[in-house]
């Protein structure tokens, strides 16, 4: 698993139920573009305001549409460790090629705590496990001795997402021991660049600049750095507008429906809505980036 893997946004009408029509056709957008791989449920998905059935639902649905033509990886982390291995277990017989699991965020875990989690969900599956390493939204710290011994001793954690700023330290820091561990970048693909200098060999951004992205990544590989800063410079301004909390999905959506991808940019609460003004401003930025 390496490339771009765009967080799916989830789809809605205007009365907040699944639209399927605009999350297939959002679906085939991303894999037109070049998308290596899909993330599901993440963060840029609202993963957190879809009920268990809704998840379920949408993962049979995507993994029939992609048909196996590049990997699915699901969110399933969750406060209880039980609940995580449920989920996991479930996501996996529905399709899901690969995992991406939060660590337990309500009640904290220390180290053992945390290498037990992943433990007991390695146990229980066998596609591999995606760490994501993201404190800012989940509270828990994951130093890089720890990420790089769960790759060592835990079976199925193949890959880590690394969300904590400064990042670029961190893939350094991980890699030192040579971990068996494939890295990912996160964070809208804020600092893409200086990852993959560090080792990246993954970004999962959110699912409305992927063209850009694919490009993106594509000239790194080619080893083409000033075509691939000159291009991070354009779309610079939006992924940093897409960067601010909470309001982040919304701009993706709207940035979708301006593009005629989706049908409708509606949020589920708690995600922010734009207002008027915010609107404006990301118009503006879309006429620069384009």
């Amino acid at each position: 698993m390496q490339g771009v893997f765009p967080i799916l946004n989830t789809t809605f009408r205007d009365d907040g139920s699944l639209d399927e029509a605009s999350q297939l056709k959002l679906v085939d957008y991303l894999l037109e573009a070049g998308a290596h791989g899909l993330g599901l449920f993440g963060n840029a998905s609202e993963g957190y305001a879809l009920a268990d059935d809704e998840r379920r639902h949408l993962l049979e649905l995507i993994a029939k549409h992609v048909n196996g033509r590049v990997p699915l990886i699901a969110s399933t982390g969750a406060t209880g460790t039980e609940l995580a291995v449920r989920a996991s277990r479930a996501a996996q017989d529905l399709g899901a090629q690969g995992l991406m699991i939060l660590p337990p965020y309500y009640l904290k875990p220390g180290a053992d705590g945390l290498l037990f989690y992943f433990d007991a969900i390695s146990q229980a599956v066998s596609i591999p496990i995606m760490v994501q390493d993201a404190p800012l939204m989940s509270g828990v710290t994951m130093p890089p001795a720890l990420l790089a011994r769960m790759a060592k001793e835990i079976e199925h954690v193949e890959l880590v997402k690394v969300e904590a700023p400064p990042t670029a330290p961190k893939f350094t820091q991980i890699l030192a021991s040579q971990p068996p561990v494939t890295l990912f970048g996160g964070l809208n693909g804020n600092f893409l660049i200086e990852e993959f200098d560090r080792g990246s060999r993954g970004v999962m951004p959110g699912s409305d600049m992927i063209p850009e992205f694919v490009r993106l990544w594509a000239m790194l590989e080619s080893g083409d750095r000033a075509g691939a800063w000159a291009l991070f410079a354009k779309i610079l301004p939006l992924i940093r507008f897409e960067l601010q909390p909470g309001l982040g999905v919304a701009a993706m959506k709207q940035n979708l429906l301006a593009r005629g991808i989706i049908a409708c940019a509606k949020v589920r609460h708690p995600t922010s809505e734009l207002d008027a003004e915010g609107l404006k401003e990301l118009a503006a930025l879309r006429s620069l980036t384009a």
